[in-house]
């Protein structure tokens, strides 16, 4: 669950645009499978605050350690803080996810993102949407519902989480559109762990202060806050490959590249938590796979005709 947030430009390199990009897809479910462990321990709000929490202290020592602790308000703060608390929603909606399903079924519905993406920027951009995307967005909701359906079944409307995920990071991504991101990628990551540290732990005070079950704070084992550091870590080099990955690569070749993190997180599950998709499972993530692909080629040729 991750995106580029750096409108810098370097020298265009493919195959090392490719490397990041694939690295980064790797590591991410590891990010969600150490945040599912940790979950049966402490409450999913407490663990993605640690998440941010993390990567604010690590973007802090980096700007002190080199130099640059003036340059972390940027040019546009608001919207770095707003950037910062779509992502804190998302990543609770993914991370309470995770406590309840697996981590490739999670990941798999929560690819309904592209879909999401376009309707909105339809409705709120008056972004033009054919008649082929419309069917590739069914498609893919087709395939949404497929994995929805055992899974609503059995947990519930728990199970729906991962579609506000899509929803809250596809706002996140229009925000970038209406306000192309002008600072550096540190400045970034620190507005992010800030504005989610803030919003988290303000949640996270409440529900102690009003005694909700299943939200009340934890004090964490070192072995525990070891994890929760390693988590703000990944999300840390995570996001920095990816933004080098878009700086050297074009999008059109690199957002096919995401579909690894299925990959990754069924490997990962399997290996930690014995989890495994299931042949319908697979069938639904087939659907939208293909259709996030479908909807890919089709801004490329669309982009391509726009400049042609």
């Amino acid at each position: 669950m991750t995106r580029p947030a750096s409108s810098v430009h370097m020298e265009q390199n493919s195959l090392l645009a490719i490397a990041l990009m694939s690295s980064a897809m790797l590591i991410v479910p590891v990010m969600d499978i150490i945040a599912k462990y940790l979950s049966a321990s402490l409450p999913p709000l407490e663990v993605t605050f640690g998440r941010f929490f993390f990567q604010f202290l690590i973007c802090l020592v980096l700007a002190t350690a080199t130099g640059r602790i003036t340059g972390l308000r940027g040019h546009h703060p608001f919207i770095n803080y707003l950037r910062g608390i779509f992502l804190a929603a998302a990543s609770l909606c993914f991370f309470t996810a995770v406590k309840f399903m697996s981590v490739a079924t999670a990941i798999s519905i929560f690819f309904v993102e592209p879909m999401v993406l376009t309707v909105l920027a339809a409705l709120i951009l008056k972004e033009q949407v054919g008649v082929r995307r419309i069917a590739a967005i069914l498609v893919g909701l087709a395939g949404a519902i497929i994995i929805l359906r055992p899974n609503l079944a059995e947990i519930g409307l728990v199970s729906l989480l991962p579609v506000a995920t899509a929803f809250l990071f596809s706002f996140y991504l229009l925000l970038n559109r209406l306000y192309p991101v002008t600072d550096g990628l540190l400045t970034i990551q620190f507005s992010a762990g800030l504005s989610g540290s803030l919003l988290l732990g303000a949640a996270l005070l409440i529900a102690n202060l009003a005694g909700f079950e299943d939200m009340t704070f934890v004090m964490p084992s070192g072995n525990q806050a070891g994890l929760l550091a390693l988590i703000g870590l990944i999300s840390f080099a995570a996001h920095g490959l990816v933004v080098a990955a878009f700086q050297r690569g074009s999008a059109s070749l690199l957002a096919p590249l995401q579909y690894i993190e299925i990959v990754s997180a069924t490997l990962f599950g399997y290996l930690v938590f014995a989890d495994f998709p299931d042949g319908p499972t697979w069938l639904g993530i087939a659907l939208i796979v293909g259709s996030g692909l479908y909807i890919t080629y089709r801004e490329r040729k669309l982009k391509s005709a726009v400049a042609g």
